[in-house]
């Protein structure tokens, strides 16, 4: 039985030794599979656009990731950047350490600056928290500042933090956040199952690198 799971899969590949050959395979499984997109390094996006043009698959790719901590205008940079060569879907990572710092404003001011540009440029925005660093506190304030600034997605890890997504995670954020903000939840959803405890608990968007393996068990459930 054919499985249409793959239109919640972000089929991802973010190892620093992923070759041009891993890429193109990427893009043919993501095509075969009907995945929602690829979520790739920016310096792959031209390729990637080459391989999907007049495709339905979408590019998604990684703004300073894997640990945010650099100038917003660098950030929009890379957006641009990437825009310009064919994504259409911005990760960015948050300033993790602003926000552990106390500095909601600065947090807020970027995500907000981030999302007006993002908006002239006609792409979507994640905002990645990478919760397995934050306590309780850290991912409701966070809920809250997106509330006010309204990103298309906010997303749960990178893949390179302690740990990725979980249900409680997902749970905790699906009930802060606005209905019309959507949440992608990453890093170490490995099979079916995992993958289907996600989008129960409220993420509508999962970003693997076993994207195949879970349609595919999605088809014999």
């Amino acid at each position: 039985m054919k499985s249409d799971f793959g239109r919640h899969i972000d089929h991802t590949l973010l190892r620093p030794i992923g070759t041009t050959s891993d890429i193109r395979r990427l893009c043919t499984e993501a095509l075969d599979y009907g995945m929602a997109a690829v979520c790739i390094f920016p310096s792959y996006v031209p390729m990637a656009r080459e391989i999907l043009r007049d495709t339905k698959v979408r590019i998604a790719t990684v703004i300073a990731f894997p640990f945010g901590v650099t100038f917003t205008e660098i950030k929009e940079a890379e957006m641009r950047a990437t825009a310009a060569r064919g994504a259409d879907e911005m990760d960015f990572v948050i300033n993790i350490a602003a926000l552990k710092s106390g500095e909601d404003k600065a947090v807020e001011d970027e995500m907000l600056y981030l999302t007006a540009k993002a908006r002239t440029l006609g792409v979507h925005t994640k905002f990645i928290i990478e919760a397995a660093y934050l306590n309780q506190d850290e991912k409701v304030r966070i809920c809250k500042i997106a509330n006010r600034v309204r990103p298309d997605f906010m997303k749960t890890s990178t893949g390179y933090g302690p740990s990725g997504a979980t249900v409680e995670d997902v749970r905790l954020m699906r009930s802060h956040l606005l209905p019309e903000i959507q949440i992608k939840a990453a890093g170490g959803i490995r099979n079916h199952a995992e993958a289907l405890q996600m989008l129960q608990a409220g993420a509508s968007r999962l970003g693997t690198s076993s994207g195949i393996k879970i349609i595919e068990e999605a088809g014999r459930g």
